[in-house]
């Protein structure tokens, strides 16, 4: 069996569900000529895992929400994401693939933030939505789901953080699929201007614990000279759902981009998290943790790519896998020629808890300058019995053991996250996928 890579909506579709959503004519142009790609254009390339088998064609793509009126209109899946007694400032809910609430304070109205729905920011930022989406970031053409991505895009946010402000208080986004079997084509594009900060905090949930459906996300972030983004994610799809992420960054002078990503989803998942620091001194941490379970394959990549001079790329990936699940983990720091005296440094761990579990670090270091700094540490293996042991001659149940173990396992890298919202968000997922 192959997969299945015809794509499910034609053109016609394509251009009437354009025309519903009042988009403008450049944006409809990018999705037919997406749609035209992506009949030819190969599946992600994956070294050592098999897709063949996934589900990327069955779904439903244009799916309604309601909107949320009081904060206990939300599920409780919901509601712990957001650490509040009610729905508040600086935050967006996209409910199957529409928007059911959006706020954003007065005072970063006033200082000129921008924090829409990809389709509202179209028409009304069209300048500058146009000039960095899937142009410097992501690509249209890169493989075909990132053409698809373009053709059938129907969610996502822009958020633009002018000049010398800084935002002091989170945004958040919770992308929530209530239906079934809805697909998301979701956009995110952040862009922090000159000497800006800002933290960005962002959520996956579904419902679709046996309908199938798909989920394709592509995050573009721009952190412009001086600027300064914390970028934190939880993705917690449910098993029904097939996942593409590709999260890219691009740094400039003097710019420092943190990824903090909880990689949770229950369902087969590819994920792409790439950062190419483009100017002096520019600096990002990617930080990322998951936790495998069921029969479930996932492959991640967090990439580095260094150009300019004195630049540093830190890659940190713990994962754990349990039952029957196998996930390979690619830590790529690349060293251009000409970034000299850039630092490139790689973590990644994975602990299988079960027999049937399979883990897989693989440490890359390309480099193409001389006097640079690289090095890199992997390791790959089971729990150590004799601390099980210990734990369980305390009168400790080998269930609670193995918890103990496995927070302890991924607390040096949740711990480092600087986002503590994303930190409690973590633990409490973590918390219910080790059970």
């Amino acid at each position: 069996m192959t997969v299945d890579t015809q794509l499910p909506y034609d053109k016609e579709y394509i251009t009437q569900y354009s025309e519903r959503r009042q988009e403008p004519q450049w944006f409809r142009d990018i999705r037919l000529k997406a749609a035209d790609l992506a009949e030819d254009l190969p599946m992600p390339k994956l070294e050592k895992t098999r897709i063949r088998n996934w589900n990327f064609t069955n779904f439903k793509h244009d799916v309604s929400g309601d909107e949320v009126s009081k904060f206990t209109d939300l599920p409780e899946k919901v509601r712990v994401l957001l650490g509040e007694e009610s729905v508040s400032d600086n935050l967006i809910i996209v409910r199957n693939n529409d928007v059911a609430y959006a706020s954003l304070s007065k005072e970063l109205q006033d200082q000129g933030v921008i924090f829409q729905d990809i389709f509202t920011a179209m028409n009304e930022n069209e300048d500058l939505v146009k000039k960095y989406f899937m142009q410097e970031g992501v690509s249209v053409d890169e493989n075909k789901l990132t053409a698809r991505h373009a053709a059938l895009l129907n969610s996502g946010v822009f958020l633009y953080v002018p000049k010398n402000v800084k935002v002091e208080q989170p945004i958040q986004v919770v992308f929530w699929q209530e239906d079934k079997e809805a697909a998301l084509f979701n956009h995110v594009l952040l862009v922090a201007d000159q000497n800006s900060e800002v933290t960005y905090v962002e959520n996956y949930v579904s419902e679709n614990e046996n309908e199938e459906s798909v989920a394709n996300i592509v995050s573009e972030v721009f952190a412009l000279d001086n600027a300064n983004v914390s970028y934190g994610a939880v993705d917690n799809l449910e098993k029904g759902t097939t996942t593409y992420v590709n999260r890219r960054g691009t740094v400039g002078r003097d710019a420092t981009l943190e990824w903090a990503l909880g990689q949770m989803n229950d369902g087969n998942t590819i994920s792409e998290n790439i950062t190419n620091l483009m100017g002096e001194n520019g600096l990002c941490h990617a930080k990322a943790v998951s936790v495998g379970r069921g029969k479930q394959k996932q492959d991640f990549t967090a990439k580095i790519v260094h150009f300019g001079k004195e630049s540093e790329g830190y890659i940190l990936q713990h994962g754990v896998m349990k039952d029957e699940s196998a996930s390979i983990f690619n830590g790529i720091g690349k060293i251009e020629h000409g970034a000299s005296k850039s630092n490139a440094e790689q973590e990644s761990r994975v602990l299988m808890l079960d027999r049937g579990s399979r883990g897989d670090a693989n440490p890359i270091l390309l480099i193409d300058e001389d006097d640079v700094t690289a090095g890199h540490a992997a390791s790959v293996g089971r729990v150590d019995p004799v601390q099980l042991y210990y734990l369980m001659s305390r009168g400790i149940s080998k269930q609670e053991a193995e918890r103990l173990v496995i927070h302890g396992f991924l607390s040096p890298v949740v711990k480092e996250i600087p986002i503590e919202t994303v930190q409690n968000q973590l633990r409490e997922v973590i918390e219910g996928k080790v059970y």
